[in-house]
């Protein structure tokens, strides 16, 4: 399924509402409906429902089956909904290459980027909040445990939702996963993107693109790299309550659901940065859609991975028209769980690269929006001949290029 038939059921749901048409179960819940692809029909969950409200929050529920569902919940709600569909599977692909290896320099990312040249002006991210939207964080990391967005409004352990905002114990973030897990052991995932965006120089190897920026882990993702579509949107919804300016978004691999889609409308509604990984199965997205990189709102970034040498690395995601960037996404090394460091390879790793120079674009112009930001990351690329790469700019980011062009048009 393309992004057209997404936007096409989705303004044929909203024309429901702008016309005066009367709602029923069916019509906010139409279960054989644009949504509905044969690529997608295996992967639901017969007994959760993704519910948008008509303001503008999201919640999952459960019920026997969707005929319950509709009697029970629906019907009795009917005048508070907006949409509803069925939760969806996901299973991620990890992207981590050999095996975990002691403390070694290896920053030719961040160098690449440019970013020192903004450390040394003392722009490091200061300010400026960033959800990692993923797997898990580990808080605990030496690299990572100063830069956590603390819920101080929050009792760390005590069993209780003390800020009254739904989700219990969010001191150092929050947790999505409803999906069972097949093992106990923490995916480096979420850790070494959260590392990449904003690991603190002073205690370890790992150089973070925005190293005084603050992390706010929200977890979706199991450790099997399993996951929901309803989780990922309380994931999203949650970082936006929390304050973050920049979500994270290193995963691909959603079926063709319009819930997320909204949900990424409603970011783009608050101004919010959303830097997304193009995926890393080295296939044109503009003709065989991903999502949710290919999703392109107006606040979105979407993020090929460049190779040391820098040109595109032929397993990454590309398209003219839906991925924007690229960015350093080979042999990364970044934190990982119980104080470690590993590299890895993927366009999870490139995109945090994104969402850690945006970091450090905002916290030298506060004031800029979400385009702004996203109009000097885009303008200012470096494209090489020879190393053009196949997506919108031809280039790879450039943050020293980008804080000029962002003085230019942000007073």
């Amino acid at each position: 399924m393309d992004v057209q038939k997404i936007f096409t059921a989705v303004a044929f749901i909203f024309a429901l509402s702008a016309c005066g048409t009367q709602k029923s179960a069916d019509t906010v819940f139409p279960e054989d409906g644009a949504m509905d692809s044969q690529a997608c029909s295996g992967r639901t969950i017969q007994n959760k429902f993704i519910v948008q409200w008509e303001d503008g929050r999201f919640s999952v529920e459960t019920a026997e089956n969707a005929e319950t569902f509709k009697k029970e919940f629906i019907e009795p709600n009917l005048h508070d909904i907006k949409f509803v569909e069925f939760d969806r599977q996901i299973q991620l692909k990890s992207d981590e290459q050999g095996v975990r290896v002691q403390a070694t320099s290896d920053n030719w990312g961040q160098s690449m980027i440019k970013a020192s040249p903004l450390w040394r002006m003392g722009i490091k991210g200061q300010g400026v909040k960033v959800a990692v939207v993923d797997a898990y964080v580990d808080y605990t990391h030496p690299q990572l445990k100063p830069r956590i967005a603390i819920n101080t409004a929050e009792i760390p352990g005590n069993g209780k939702d003390d800020d009254g905002n739904g989700v219990i114990d969010d001191y150092y973030g929050a947790r999505f996963v409803s999906i069972p897990d097949s093992t106990q052991t923490p995916s480096s995932h979420g850790s070494h993107v959260a590392g990449i965006i904003a690991a603190d120089h002073s205690y370890g190897p790992v150089q973070g693109v925005a190293p005084l920026a603050q992390i706010i882990p929200a977890q979706f993702i199991a450790n099997d790299g399993g996951g929901s579509l309803g989780d990922a949107v309380l994931a999203l919804q949650y970082s936006a309550n929390r304050g973050a300016k920049i979500i994270n978004a290193s995963w691909g691999g959603a079926p063709c659901v319009s819930s997320l889609y909204n949900a990424f409308q409603d970011l783009e509604r608050r101004g919010i940065l959303v830097v997304v990984a193009s995926g890393n199965d080295g296939r044109d997205i503009d003709r065989y859609p991903e999502y949710p990189a290919s999703f392109n709102i107006a606040t979105q970034i979407t993020v090929a991975a460049a190779t040391m040498s820098d040109f595109m690395a032929a397993w990454s995601n590309s398209g003219f028209q839906t991925v924007h960037v690229a960015a350093p996404g080979e042999r990364i090394l970044s934190t990982v769980p119980k104080s470690g460091t590993a590299y890895m390879d993927g366009t999870s790793m490139a995109a945090p690269f994104v969402a850690g120079a945006a970091a450090l674009l905002w916290s030298a112009k506060p004031d800029a929006t979400a385009v702004q930001v996203k109009s000097a990351l885009l303008q200012s690329v470096d494209v090489v001949s020879g190393h053009e790469y196949k997506v919108n700019t031809r280039g790879r980011i450039n943050v020293e290029k980008a804080l000029q062009y962002l003085h230019q048009i942000v007073p």
